[in-house]
C-alpha cells in the first residue's frame, strides 16, 4: 500500500498529547466517513511534538483527502477548542521534514 504523510499544525491555546490528538482525529474520521471509511484510512500517528503543536500522520495514498476534511472538521480536543490544519503532504517523512524545515 502507498502512503502518505501529513504534517499537522494543532492551532490553540492549550497543549494536547498525542493520545488526545489522535483521538480527536479517529473521531472526526468515523464522524464523516464511519467505521468502514475510518478502517480504510490506515491512520498512525508518526510523530508528534506538543510544545510546538506538529505532528505527522501517516495514511494510505487514496484517503488523503478523506483525512484532510476530516481534520478540517475538528473544533475541539478533548473539549477544549482546537482545529488543525494540514501544513504540508507527502510521500516520504524525510521530504515532509525538509519541506516544513522541522
Amino acid at each position: 500500500m502507498r502512503r502518505r504523510y501529513l504534517a499537522l499544525h494543532v492551532d490553540s491555546a492549550e497543549s494536547f498529547g498525542s493520545s488526545e490528538l489522535m483521538n480527536a482525529v479517529w473521531n472526526a474520521v468515523m464522524k464523516l466517513y464511519g467505521e468502514y471509511g475510518a478502517s480504510q484510512a490506515g491512520l498512525r500517528l508518526i510523530s508528534y511534538e506538543p510544545q510546538e503543536r506538529f505532528g505527522i500522520v501517516r495514511v494510505g495514498h487514496r484517503n488523503v483527502d478523506m483525512v484532510r476534511a476530516s481534520l478540517a472538521s475538528i473544533t475541539s480536543i478533548e473539549g477544549r477548542p482546537a482545529t488543525v490544519h494540514v501544513l504540508r503532504v507527502s510521500g516520504t517523512i524525510k521530504a515532509l521534514r525538509k519541506k516544513t524545515g522541522l
